[in-house]
């Protein structure tokens, strides 16, 4: 038949348009999206706020978090680290991929991602800073420039976190 363009006809009383005429109207379909992957990781909180204590598992890696180690210097780890490692991984991998695209060989990109928690209207993350160094040979740094800002935009961690300020430092070492 044809390809699905959007378009409904709604026909009857569409008093709340001010006519009893058809009405063509555009149906924003939900697209089809390319799913590259699926990636899983599991918490599991037992207890109280303040007293409990809870387990984040990823892949292989399982770590244990409490309050103390969110809010205060407890051991253990927290969402905002798992968050942090997440972003500085995913950019690094970005930035790699686009210097690659154009044929440079970064010999390392090293990020620091530092995930900020503060307040407003109750706890949320409201900037990340990302640090980052690599070593490309043959790229200047006004280029590196480019080529990192891309990856701060467009690395699947950035866009999901496209409603806070994420600042980026980066800086090419070695050329």
């Amino acid at each position: 038949q044809g390809e699905d363009t959007g378009l409904r006809k709604v026909d009857g009383p569409l008093s709340q348009y001010g006519t009893k005429n058809r009405l063509l109207v555009i149906n924003p379909l939900p697209k089809k999206e390319a799913t590259m992957t699926t990636r899983k990781a599991t918490a599991r909180w037992t207890g109280t706020l303040k007293d409990g204590s809870g387990v984040m598992k990823y892949g292989d890696v399982e770590g244990p978090f409490t309050f103390a180690s969110r809010f205060e210097e407890g051991k253990g780890t927290n969402p905002e680290e798992l968050v942090g490692a997440a972003h500085s991984g995913c950019f690094s991998m970005f930035l790699a991929a686009l210097l690659s695209g154009d044929n440079y060989t970064p010999a390392r990109v090293q990020t620091t991602a530092s995930v900020h928690l503060g307040e407003e209207d109750g706890p949320k993350i409201t900037s990340i800073d990302l640090d980052c160094e690599a070593e490309v040979p043959g790229l200047d740094a006004d280029k590196f420039a480019q080529y990192a800002q891309t990856a701060k935009e467009k690395c699947p961690i950035s866009r999901l976190f496209a409603g806070t300020v994420i600042n980026l430092s980066a800086k090419l070492i070695g050329s």
